[in-house]
């Protein structure tokens, strides 16, 4: 019987969400070669040393640095000279970094949150709720002895503020995490909170359309269920939803993709190659 070699990760943020800045500014000090293990980095950065662990983590928890270096999504963004939106002042940019966020996996919680926590409890929950099924999920893996609860929960707390508008009377530096604007999460009470499918804010057909080419590699054929899975499950997207944006989008490109319904089997047809940066390019031209 094979192990499940899964490694799961919920530390490295400094129990810091990503702020809405932090990722230009980081952006940034890696195009000037800064090194963010020296100490003048504090200085360059203008935030305390734990914050400068932070910013690296969250970086690299979006896919945005590599070994160090810039990747080629970090300069098509936020590159000062040509990038398409340094500043993230499109919602589009927003959608596009959650995405990369939950697919690049550095920190795990967000694919087993989005994708298969979602599936599992479909919408409403609570932290003991969402505790219990990552503990689970950890102790199914061949590295269950790393398990930490409180490592844990400071990471549900994280995920919990980079998607939640803050109750009121927080302060108002609550109200500067990253990825709040797409209003994925939202609360019944203090203590529950429900994935917001019905009232977030409107995901750009584009955006969806470079993740399926990006999460589909080679296939031809795209299965409508398993987009719902998992791409649903990310984007926070009701059935009736994926399939009214896929058709939107076989109109929209009619020469190169269809959705097809044939006896109840729903697929998405790719009748020729699309590039994904052209989609980019297309959607920010």
């Amino acid at each position: 019987m094979y192990g499940n070699k899964i490694r799961y990760t919920f530390s490295g943020h400094e129990s810091f969400y990503c702020k809405s800045l932090w990722l230009k500014k980081g952006y940034d000090f890696v195009s000037g070669n800064k090194d963010f293990n020296v100490s003048d980095s504090v200085v360059e950065l203008g935030v305390g040393k734990n914050m400068v662990a932070a910013i690296r983590y969250w970086l690299r928890a979006f896919g945005l640095i590599d070994e160090g270096r810039a990747t080629e999504i970090a300069n098509y963004i936020f590159n000062d000279k040509n990038g398409k939106d340094p500043y993230i002042e499109d919602l589009g940019t927003l959608w596009l970094l959650h995405y990369l966020l939950v697919k690049t996996e550095l920190a795990s919680i967000y694919r087993l949150f989005f994708v298969d926590f979602h599936k599992e409890k479909n919408n409403e929950f609570n932290r003991d709720q969402l505790l219990a099924f990552l503990k689970r999920k950890s102790f199914e893996t061949d590295y269950a002895n790393l398990y930490n609860e409180n490592t844990v929960k400071r990471d549900i707390g994280v995920l919990l503020q980079n998607y939640t508008i803050p109750e009121q009377g927080k302060p108002n530096e609550d109200f500067f995490a990253l990825l709040i604007d797409l209003n994925l999460i939202r609360r019944t009470d203090s203590k529950t909170y429900y994935f917001n499918t019905k009232g977030k804010n409107e995901l750009t057909i584009e955006i969806l359309l470079y993740a399926i080419i990006d999460w589909k590699g080679e296939n031809k054929m795209v299965d409508y269920e398993a987009m719902l899975d998992y791409l649903g499950g990310i984007f926070c997207l009701t059935p009736a939803e994926l399939i009214d944006t896929l058709l939107a989008l076989g109109e929209k490109y009619s020469d190169s993709l269809v959705f097809t319904d044939d006896g109840g089997i729903k697929q998405l047809l790719f009748i020729k190659d699309l590039d994904k940066q052209e989609i980019l390019n297309s959607y920010y031209n």
